[in-house]
């Protein structure tokens, strides 16, 4: 059979044709698609298995690839090798010897070792190895080998696209094609805020100031194997003068940006918004989380989850007024916003949803100016036009929100998390009002939200009509 023949069609090896020693085998790369599209076929969600942080580990990769890329492996080859068509599995048995990283050559392959004539199946040793010639899975498996010869045409697999920070992308595009800026790092004495402040240099978003004690920061540098030698250091001695460094830094014009390093977010934000020398503005400081939530068909902003603990009316204004900032500089040009509350009709026992009301009356009055604002809505109805058409609710904001404004900052938190842990959200996040934007780092922020976070900071510093950009 010519080459081309051979990679056109499968055969089959009947029973009777198969000897003990014969072999086959395949070669495959792991690759974080590969992750992705089991998580997706088996509808396994869990996010230790799809955190990117957590991928590096060797538990990960131990569940994952051995468990079932591995395994899938052994199965393939069974069944488009050796035996080929018509196999039918009757048991296996397999042992994980090594963690397998993505990027791994792994080679799997089957032997038969014995024949059972009554029973007319194979037993036949399964190995996967990877480049370096290391075993990562062994085991035996136990087949029923075909009786009748099969010749089948290969089949064409569809192609497959996985659409990952799909919305996020453009941003970090935007703001990557705009000179780098000065970025003060408070304290940033672990090796989460090294690597953050790398990665975020990296993109060419950044020149990072390292605001703290030298020691602890090189020591953090070395654990986080990053060389900070090309960089800025203000020494400081303890984690509050480091935030009053930082500001400083900020205040005096060094620096355009400002992020959140190993301390407490209130030192940070103490000297924020302190009164001669700190960061204030007009406007009341706030939080945005920025979210690609896979099921919905727009960015959506999730404010405030982190800031403002329980806003009244006035602050919720700056909240709103805060948000509709960011949408315009996220390219949103008439954002709809939508005030949460449990209903979506006044109720004088739901502070929340008079406030709702409130603030809609304000943006009819041109206190509030930029996006059309609606409320009260419950979440349904802010983000389904199927629950708000049920409902009767007639709005130019209903199931189509690409703002929530949410009661109090518990709520913020949770709407923001369940749409991560539970719907896949990715989401970065950014403190706006201050004459810069803030960056508050979280250990459970991924590499990409970080640099996410970081590339909304920077276009927010560069927005004339932002007020971090105005630098008022």
């Amino acid at each position: 059979m010519n080459h081309l023949a051979a990679e056109t069609f499968i055969e089959n090896r009947v029973y009777d044709a198969i000897q003990v020693g014969d072999t086959a085998s395949l070669v495959r790369t792991l690759t974080e698609d590969d992750i992705a599209l089991f998580a997706l076929v088996s509808g396994d969600v869990n996010p230790a298995h799809l955190n990117v942080e957590y991928a590096r580990t060797d538990l990960f990769h131990h569940i994952i690839a051995h468990g079932m890329w591995g395994a899938g492996l052994i199965s393939a080859v069974l069944g488009t090798e050796l035996p080929g068509p018509g196999t039918i599995y009757l048991s296996q048995d397999l042992h994980f010897c090594a963690p397998v990283s993505v990027g791994d050559v792994i080679t799997a392959s089957v032997t038969v070792t014995a024949k059972d004539d009554t029973h007319r199946s194979v037993t036949l040793s399964c190995l996967c190895a990877n480049q370096e010639g290391r075993a990562v899975i062994t085991g035996t498996a136990v087949v029923k080998a075909p009786d009748v010869p099969v010749r089948v045409k290969r089949s064409t697999l569809p192609g497959v696209q996985l659409q990952r920070h799909a919305r996020f992308t453009p941003i970090i595009e935007r703001a990557r094609a705009l000179a780098p800026i000065a970025m003060a790092i408070a304290h940033p004495c672990d090796a989460v805020s090294i690597a953050a402040a790398a990665e975020m240099a990296e993109q060419g978003l950044v020149v990072p100031i390292l605001v703290g004690p030298p020691a602890r920061i090189a020591a953090a540098a070395a654990e986080a194997q990053v060389d900070v030698s090309a960089w800025r250091l203000v020494a400081t001695k303890h984690s509050h003068e480091s935030a009053a460094r930082a500001v400083a830094l900020v205040h005096g014009g060094e620096a355009g940006l400002l992020m959140k390093g190993s301390l407490h977010t209130d030192e940070l934000m103490h000297e924020v918004v302190a009164g001669a020398t700190g960061l204030r503005t007009s406007r009341r400081l706030s939080h945005v989380y920025v979210m690609d939530v896979p099921s919905y068909d727009r960015l959506l902003l999730v404010t405030d989850g982190a800031i403002n603990i329980a806003p009244d009316l006035d602050a919720k204004a700056d909240i709103v007024r805060n948000a509709i900032s960011l949408a315009h500089v996220l390219g949103i040009e008439l954002p709809k916003v939508a005030v949460l509350s449990a209903v979506e009709t006044v109720n004088s026992a739901l502070r929340s949803s008079v406030e709702a009301a409130a603030l809609c009356k304000m943006a009819d009055r041109g206190q509030i100016t930029g996006g059309l604002v609606d409320g009260p809505l419950a979440f349904d109805n802010a983000v389904s036009q199927t629950a708000a058409k049920q409902k009767g609710i007639v709005s130019a904001v209903a199931g189509q929100a690409d703002i929530l404004v949410v009661p109090d900052l518990e709520t913020g938190n949770m709407v923001a998390k369940q749409l991560s842990f539970l719907a896949g959200a990715d989401a970065a996040g950014v403190v706006t009002g201050a004459r810069v934007p803030i960056i508050l780092t979280s250990r459970a922020d991924d590499r990409h939200a970080r640099i996410t976070s970081c590339a909304i900071a920077r276009l927010m510093a560069a927005w004339p009509e932002h007020p971090a950009g105005r630098r008022a």
